[in-house]
């Protein structure tokens, strides 16, 4: 009860390569047959389906320059272009655009060709053929390159190869046209330009000439671009030389002037003659040193009474007045000079301003003019050079040039059919089978909640397994001790054994979830391998609603265990002998109305008691314990408890309530035993079976007949072995 409440946590599952082999082993027949199913599909359309040839032409494909024609100044817009990465997926989309495929279709005629071919005489729009014409058509780069493939398939070889040549052809002429109209627009453009121009020019020269007139200019050379100076750039020149030389001049004769003035007349005598070259002034003073020499040799000798001293006196007196009056006249040419030099420096510094001031006047008067004359003279030369434009533009439209598209590698119609490829297809239709088997056997496996290995059962039972049996097991009592299949239950029987706390415990109910999972034949053929070791055993079928062990004993249900429970017979009277010695068997007996509950009734637990002191071993068979509650009974009554679990019957939920329901009523629940597996799929059995039954029938007839006569020991000898599993 304490297990029933608390089961222990589940193991946690972990599949092995050996797992997935064993369900595709189990399921071979779903993945042979969707496996042949899709491999006769796959090869039966390949074969169904028409064949197409396949031609491809291969183009060179040049990006578009930056508008439509190229600079005034010359160069090229392609250059300055930046990287396109969309440039390939526009290029196939054009190719594939209504604007190219239209004019293959007419070319071709294919709305006429296509509607006898195909659609009975009936003539196709150019929409519906250009869809067509787009299924059997396919475009792809070639890497790194410029490089683009168009591929066509048809049922015709050679139109495959006329589709392919034409659909180039068409996106090299579109491309073409394309150019050609960009280029006449940007004509017709520097066209309407040059109109608007020529006229701004005549509007520009009318204003030009009212400019001239009002401002009073009557000479105006076409060169010049401004009003002409009074003063030009030479004469400025040496103007500002002169000047520069006149004040230079003009400041060092009144610096010496200034200086003169700062000295008196006798000072001045010997300071003029090294500044002022005035040979009267030298004269004067080399007479007045020789009369001054004169006068003092005569006053050594003469009184200065004398008339020859006076004389000579006279004369220095008058010299010296002579010399003052020079000094005086010296003087005032020097300051006579500085006059004039200012005077003259001023004049001219006069007429250089009087002729800027005139020039800027004139500037400021005549800046209209120029600057309408400037305007005018730069639209003239916009004008020719736009001019010179559009007619160079008209010749290059005219001059051939080389396409954007050039066609590499024109199609040629192909010597063998692309499709259906029928290795590929077949090759995939196989290995697509082989996925989708496999894929089912898996899903269903999934879907498969039943008990399919040991694993399972120790894992969400918590048990463990006593026993496995094979498939298609057969009964004992008529198949003998040396049955192939004898050797399961002698281990079921030795784990059965070595599973009771006591020896005491001798009387086993065999249970199951639901019906059909060989509850009644394990009964029976576990009874019989225990009777075959010499022990006394009794088969009870309480079973009351649908026995079935009789039958397998050939003999009479007529009297049995309701019978002696209703106390309508004895013991002895019920308890039949069977082929096997040592096997009694105890029917189910009739079930009449008034017998329902019989196998809760103190009868029962008194019947059960007396057949331990009578027997060895005492097995029941019961029915289904989720069908009724007889089979609860019984595992409430009984020492042990072991229950059948037949390989993917019944779903795991509903054997693992079974369990629960024998845990509950207190039964005394010792392990499972697997029944009806498949040993030539799930080879994890095969030691659990399969190495006995090479062990013992491997054997020489020598052997085998030893075991025959003795198998009580034969059955001894293996005890020790078989405990393990």
């Amino acid at each position: 009860m304490d297990s029933f409440k608390n089961p222990p946590p589940p193991q946690e599952t972990k599949l092995h390569f050996l797992d997935y082999w064993r369900i595709i082993r189990i399921r071979k027949a779903i993945i042979i047959t969707v496996f042949l199913i899709t491999a006769i599909i796959a090869t039966a359309v390949t074969f169904i389906l028409p064949e197409s040839y396949a031609s491809t032409t291969r183009i060179k494909v040049e990006g578009e320059g930056g508008g439509d024609i190229s600079p005034l100044g010359g160069g090229s817009y392609s250059q300055a272009l930046p990287y396109d990465a969309y440039f390939i997926q526009t290029t196939f989309e054009i190719i594939q655009s209504q604007v190219v495929l239209s004019n293959v279709v007419n070319a071709l005629n294919l709305n006429v060709e296509w509607g006898k071919k195909y659609f009975g005489n009936e003539t196709l729009k150019t929409v519906d053929t250009i869809e067509i014409l787009k299924q059997r058509m396919s475009l792809s780069p070639v890497r790194n390159t410029k490089l683009i493939s168009i591929t066509v398939y048809s049922d015709d070889r050679n139109e495959a190869a006329r589709l392919a040549n034409a659909i180039a052809t068409a996106y090299q002429d579109y491309r073409l046209d394309m150019r050609n109209q960009l280029t006449q627009k940007g004509i017709n453009a520097l066209e309407d330009e040059f109109q608007q121009e020529d006229q701004q020019i005549r509007v520009a020269e009318t204003n030009v000439d009212e400019l001239r007139r009002a401002v009073g200019i009557v000479v105006d050379s076409p060169d010049a671009n401004g009003p002409t100076p009074s003063l030009n750039e030479q004469t400025i020149q040496t103007l500002f030389a002169t000047q520069m030389e006149m004040e230079r001049n003009y400041k060092e004769l009144l610096t010496q002037y200034s200086e003169l003035q700062k000295y008196d007349k006798d000072k001045l005598r010997d300071v003029l003659p090294s500044v002022s070259q005035d040979g009267a002034l030298s004269g004067l003073l080399d007479k007045l040193h020789e009369a001054q020499q004169n006068y003092a040799t005569l006053t050594n000798d003469y009184m200065p009474a004398d008339v020859h001293v006076a004389r000579v006196k006279s004369m220095i007196d008058e010299l010296n007045q002579q010399i003052n009056d020079r000094v005086d006249g010296i003087m005032a040419g020097m300051d006579s000079m500085v006059t004039s030099k200012k005077a003259a420096l001023d004049e001219l510094t006069s007429r250089v301003e009087a002729a800027r001031q005139k020039d800027k006047d004139d500037a400021v008067k005549t800046a209209p003019y120029w600057e309408a004359k400037r305007q005018m003279i730069s639209m003239l030369e916009f004008h020719k050079l736009l001019a010179a434009k559009i007619e160079s533009e008209k010749l290059d439209l005219e001059i051939p040039k080389t396409s954007l598209v050039q066609v590499t590698d024109p199609a040629q119609p192909g010597k063998s059919p692309v499709k259906p490829n029928k290795t590929l297809n077949i090759t995939l239709g196989l290995v697509f089978g082989l996925i989708m088997g496999v894929g089912l056997a898996f899903f269903i496996e999934y879907l498969d909640t039943s008990v399919k290995t040991i694993d399972d059962v120790e894992r969400a039972f918590q048990a463990p397994v006593l026993g496995v049996i094979p498939q298609n097991v057969g009964h004992l009592v008529n198949e003998g001790p040396e049955s192939k299949h004898a050797e399961a239950y002698r281990v079921l029987r030795t784990n059965i054994i070595f599973s009771r706390k006591d020896d005491k415990l001798n009387t086993i109910v065999v249970v199951s979830a639901g019906a059909g999972e060989g509850k009644s034949t394990t009964t029976l053929n576990l009874a019989t391998v225990f009777a075959q070791t010499g022990q006394r055993v009794l088969v009870v079928d309480s079973d009351l609603r649908r026995p079935t062990l009789h039958k397998l004993l050939h003999v009479s249900n007529t009297l049995g265990l309701t019978n002696y429970l209703l106390k309508q017979n004895t013991l002895a009277e019920v308890v039949q002998t069977t082929s096997v010695p040592m096997l009694d068997f105890m029917a189910s007996g009739k079930l009449p109305n008034s017998s329902m509950g019989v196998l809760g009734s103190v009868q029962m637990k008194e019947m059960i008691t007396e057949l331990k002191q009578r027997y060895d071993f005492i097995f029941f068979d019961s029915p289904p314990i989720l069908g009724v509650s007889d089979a609860s009974i019984l595992a409430s009554e009984v020492d042990l408890v072991v229950q059948v679990i037949q390989y993917r019957r019944y779903p795991q939920p509903m054997n693992i309530r079974a369990k629960q329901m024998i845990e509950k009523v207190g039964g005394n629940f010792i392990g499972i035993v697997l029944n009806n597996i498949n040993m030539s799929q799930d080879e994890s059995y095969y030691y659990y079976s399969g190495y006995y039954h090479d062990y013992y029938y491997s054997r020489n007839e020598e052997g085998q007949e030893a075991a025959a006569a003795n198998p009580a020991a034969e059955g001894d000898a293996e005890t020790g072995i078989k405990q393990k599993y």
